[in-house]
């Protein structure tokens, strides 16, 4: 096998790593980098691969709701004020990380994308996971439950929680979903305008990133992210249905546990 050839495979393997933990509750940049680490994935085009692999994913996501993608956008033309609400819901959400994001991103990427910091975050992420999951652990109903009923309060809450998924290992759904129901947003609602929050979050992030980037890449890194991003889409359209009718009946708590012992396992072949 070439060397040529084991590059792809590896890109392929965390497309699907991506697509599969994208939307979970479980980090995908935290998997990105364990699974890297493990098959020893090095390539000039890692600053940029991980976040363009993540827009084929979010393009699987678009793909699912493009009827409701498709209503948000026409409403908004016509001037829907349900439709204008939920965009308006929307950007408030995005803005905080994308403030933050274009200022200290770099700082970010330079202290905290190491394994060992995946590890904490994990764990830590995994306990308040089940702790918010705990039969009534939020003492308030849910108000939100769909995303026309969402307030710009707790949009505003849901984009200050993702700010904290900029640390490897805490994941952006995790932060966004569980942000979400602590602000009264229900589960299956939260997950829903994670969703969409998602697609202008990633989009944004894959854009910048690529422009900064561009003069870097060779005619091999761009193949390896064509690949990593198409396994990322696959993948992902399987992951996001199957997530939405585990919501019907189950809670996250089954990922709290799952990054937990992760975690643990990671830590003690790193330590």
């Amino acid at each position: 096998m070439t060397e040529s050839t084991l590059h792809l495979l590896k890109a392929m393997l965390l497309g699907i790593v991506e697509g599969t933990t994208e939307f979970l509750p479980i980090s995908s940049t935290g998997h990105l980098i364990l699974v890297g680490a493990w098959i020893d994935f090095q390539s000039t085009e890692s600053k940029v691969f991980e976040v363009v692999i993540q827009l084929g994913a979010i393009l699987a996501v678009v793909w699912i709701f493009r009827q409701r993608v498709w209503q948000l956008l026409a409403g908004a033309v016509q001037r829907d004020t349900v439709e204008l609400a939920l965009m308006r819901n929307i950007a408030i959400a995005f803005l905080p990380a994308a403030v933050i994001g274009a200022i200290f991103i770099s700082s970010i990427k330079a202290l905290f994308f190491h394994p060992g910091v995946v590890v904490v975050t994990l764990v830590i992420g995994g306990i308040i996971m089940l702790w918010v999951e705990r039969p009534n652990a939020l003492k308030k109903a849910p108000t939100a439950l769909s995303l026309e009923t969402i307030s710009w309060k707790q949009a505003l809450a849901v984009g200050c929680a993702q700010c904290l998924a900029m640390i490897p290992g805490t994941s952006r759904s995790g932060s966004t979903i569980i942000g979400g129901m602590i602000a009264g947003i229900e589960r299956k609602t939260a997950t829903e305008f994670s969703f969409f929050l998602a697609m202008p979050t990633m989009f944004a992030a894959a854009i910048y990133d690529s422009y900064r980037h561009a003069a870097e890449l060779s005619q091999a890194d761009i193949m390896a992210i064509a690949v990593g991003f198409v396994m990322a889409f696959l993948s992902a359209l399987l992951v996001v249905r199957g997530l939405l009718a585990f919501l019907t009946k189950h809670t996250y708590r089954v990922f709290g546990w799952y990054r937990i012992v992760l975690g643990l396992v990671v830590a003690y072949f790193i330590f």
